[in-house]
């Protein structure tokens, strides 16, 4: 009779067996379906981007067009990071780096130049004397140079436009606001420091290029020869001629491209590749409104590397609203603000073609 309860006690212990190996089996599978690596959950598009804060977020951005067309009284509590004490509202990151891309299209300079951005007064070294090798004899005494040097202060110079806009064009949701006031501001801008940058006087303005370069030849007569253009190009100093360019205005321009030289032919260069500039002597030229035009006495051409010609911005530039000026009219005004400077750090970088006889004569 033990032999029944014997088979059935070894069949519990044969399952007992499968079991435990159907548990192993199923500890395995489970290891070989973990994932290797972790599955992209987040947008596409947005790999190694930072989420935007303060005056670069889109939140702001939104919060500052709604406070232009509500007139100020919707504002929210993201701009209040941007209130100072006069009430200005920093301008959004964004709106910054668009104005920019304005001033580089209407400013020559902006390009050519070295434009930094300061948090206060700027200081550039600058190597006044150099050290001198000298012969000496065997065993003679050495003499010794001093090489001395000098510092440029960059300052900050307040540049502001100023526009009026009427209450109906404020509020018409179908009109491109922000586009038209980041582009007429861009523009009263961009006028005003290509200006400055070329003819400034340092009197609470920046420095221009053609009253701190040098003048590097002055013409024989009241009209401009090839011969002259020939010696402005050699007065500058060869390693600056690597990166060298022309600036004139387009009155100037007109008589160059009319220049020949002793055989006959143009000096102008036309461009006949798509995309390359045009060139006088083989380099580049560059026009300008704001060049002096053709005068006694006046520097007309400027010819050199500019990215010696330093561009000094303060901070960040600010808008802000005119509450009650315009009121009774109807309008809105709207003010922007910048601090800049600019100076030629190394006046034999660039040299002028000046004309023949006294200003004003």
């Amino acid at each position: 009779m033990r032999l029944p309860y014997d088979q059935m006690e070894q069949e519990v212990v044969d399952l007992g067996k499968d079991i435990e190996r159907l548990e192993r089996q199923a500890s395995i599978d489970a290891e070989l379906a973990t994932p290797t690596s972790q599955p992209l959950t987040n947008q596409p598009g947005q790999d190694g981007q930072e989420t935007k804060t303060g005056r670069a977020s889109d939140e702001y951005r939104k919060a500052m067009l709604q406070a232009l067309r509500t007139n100020f009284r919707q504002v929210s509590n993201v701009l209040e990071e941007g209130v100072d004490t006069n009430g200005g509202y920093l301008v959004p990151e964004e709106y910054d780096r668009r104005l920019i891309d304005v001033l580089n299209e209407e400013n020559i300079m902006r390009g050519l130049a070295t434009t930094i951005t300061t948090s206060g007064e700027h200081k550039i070294n600058l190597a006044a004397t150099k050290p001198a090798a000298s012969w000496i004899e065997e065993g003679g005494a050495l003499t010794f140079g001093d090489a001395t040097f000098d510092q440029i202060l960059m300052d900050a110079y307040k540049l502001h436009v100023a526009i009026k806009i009427t209450e109906e064009l404020l509020y018409d949701n179908a009109f491109g606001l922000e586009s038209y006031i980041i582009d007429q501001f861009g523009k009263a801008i961009g006028n005003a420091e290509e200006d400055a940058f070329l003819n400034g006087d340092g009197k609470h303005k920046p420095t221009g290029l053609f009253t701190s370069a040098k003048v590097g030849v002055t013409t024989s007569s009241a009209n401009i020869s090839a011969d002259d253009m020939i010696n402005l190009v050699y007065s500058l100093k060869r390693p600056y001629r690597k990166n060298a360019s022309f600036i004139t205005n387009d009155q100037t321009l007109s008589a160059l491209r009319k220049l020949k030289d002793n055989n006959n032919a143009y000096i102008w260069q036309p461009s006949y590749q798509a995309g390359e500039p045009d060139r006088l002597l083989g380099y580049t030229l560059h026009t300008s409104a704001y060049v002096p035009t053709i005068a006694a006495g006046k520097p007309v051409i400027a010819f050199g590397d500019y990215s010696y010609y330093n561009i000094g911005d303060r901070g960040s530039r600010s808008m802000q609203e005119l509450k009650e000026l315009f009121a009774g009219n109807g309008m809105i005004g709207y003010v922007m603000k910048e601090r800049v400077d600019g100076k030629l750090v190394l006046p034999e970088a660039v040299q002028l073609l000046q004309m023949k006889g006294t200003a004003g004569a």
